[in-house]
């Protein structure tokens, strides 16, 4: 088969690599790519959200498959794009149709098919710029903290907890009124902060049947202990180590099940990844987000954990045949630690010359942010590089992570030396 997958990130990567084990892929492309799946396959220069730019290069290259690793072109709608195509009908896109797609691209959405098929939540409603200062009366119902979140797809960023009333009121305001975030903070919705410890439920369907995929835990934050500004993730950890049987147990039959069946219901077209974002409290698993992509550094700890062929997986979910494939999970653990350009997630350089790569040892190396540049291979992103290793439990697969990064140099490379930390 010839496959195309699209994005640029460490998720790309590995999932390149884990589709390359498939001795049914005979050609990958990538588009755009970065240095890593440069080393392994072919980068494209085709815009991923750019659909009449895909499908010409689709057809040109008798492309089979297409596996979507980012979110905008789902949201955007690629899988309609290429079902409603006679030309191009014929190639399975490996993801949620546009409707399926607001699981992630709309929170209000979300929160509205969580309510509906009684998946466990936090509380919650949404407002608007006319609506806003309604807004600010709920917020006095809730105890802190407070949590806004921003209805559209903001890269990450959408999310503000704030612990005192007056700062969660006038943040509203900026949001709705003042445009913070743009077009996507156009409706925020307020929710119930919940306490707890979360966790990532990563599942694939083919819209009837479905795979739970191995557990992970990623940290968000820049700074050690959690703190500091959210980032795109700096870490991550598989399996999570409090998620034993009692919880995953509770996480299918209340979550996972209701989620696939939720969707039939509704007649939501569904081929692809459902990556949950949960919060597990007092044991009791709930809700915070959907996903309609895998998540980005988990990818890096979740696909080297799946011993069976992807490439099989995804053509069992092209042929809503999911429930004929054997899914079988590594039982070592795996962490990644990512390593990023110093300043970020604010202002950050670009093209530092990354050294030190080819003395890595028994760790696998995902490239996020990197491209070549005069033979060199130079940062090009706020984060650069993942290092994933295996080990029997989580502290020695970091350990290893660790011992290979120090083998790494690009200037200004930070890395935070905790991942793990609130595990132990």
């Amino acid at each position: 088969m010839t496959i195309l997958l699209l994005g640029s990130g460490g998720r790309e990567h590995a999932l390149a690599w884990k589709m390359l084990q498939s001795s049914q892929c005979s050609t990958l492309f990538v588009a755009p790519g970065n240095a890593g799946t440069a080393d392994i396959a072919t980068n494209v220069s085709v815009n991923p959200t750019d659909f009449a730019e895909v499908k010409a290069f689709a057809l040109q290259n008798q492309v089979n498959m297409i596996v979507v690793g980012p979110e905008d072109p789902l949201v955007l709608g690629i899988y309609d794009f290429f079902k409603n195509d006679s030309e191009i009908s014929h190639i399975p896109v490996i993801g949620p149709s546009k409707v399926g797609a607001q699981l992630e691209g709309s929170k209000e959405f979300a929160k509205e098919f969580l309510v509906k098929h009684n998946i466990p939540t936090a509380r919650y409603q949404s407002f608007t710029k006319e609506t806003v200062e309604a807004g600010c009366e709920f917020l006095t119902t809730l105890n802190a903290p407070y949590v806004l979140k921003a209805d559209g797809l903001a890269a990450g960023k959408g999310v503000l907890i704030l612990k005192d009333l007056a700062e969660a009121q006038q943040e509203l305001r900026n949001m709705l009124v003042d445009a913070k975030f743009g077009e996507a903070s156009s409706k925020v919705v307020i929710e119930e902060f919940l306490d707890g410890i979360e966790l990532s439920c990563f599942v694939l369907t083919d819209g009837k049947n479905y795979k739970v995929l191995p557990t992970a835990k990623d940290y968000k934050r820049i700074g050690e202990g959690d703190t500091g500004l959210n980032t795109g993730g700096m870490g991550a950890v598989s399996p999570v180590p409090f998620a034993d049987a009692v919880l995953m147990e509770k996480i299918e039959t209340r979550i996972v099940k209701p989620t696939i069946d939720g969707l039939q219901k509704d007649n939501i077209e569904y081929k692809g990844f459902v990556f949950i974002g949960l919060i597990n409290v007092k044991g009791e698993p709930m809700v915070i987000e959907y996903n309609v992509r895998m998540g980005d550094p988990e990818t890096e700890v979740v696909m080297p954990r799946i011993k069976s062929d992807l490439v099989e997986l995804f053509q069992a979910v092209a042929n809503q045949k999911l429930d004929e494939v054997h899914l079988e999970i590594d039982e070592r653990s795996a962490t990644t630690i990512m390593v990023v350009s110093g300043g970020y997630p604010e202002d950050y350089e670009k093209g530092k010359v990354i050294s030190g790569l080819e003395n890595i040892q028994d760790s696998l190396v995902f490239h996020a942010g990197t491209k070549i540049e005069n033979g060199n291979i130079v940062s090009n992103g706020g984060r650069v590089i993942a290092v994933t290793s295996y080990g029997n439990d989580f502290q020695e697969a970091i350990k290893k992570s660790y011992q290979n990064i120090n083998k790494l140099h690009f200037d200004k490379m930070y890395f935070r030396k905790d991942i793990g930390f609130d595990l132990l």
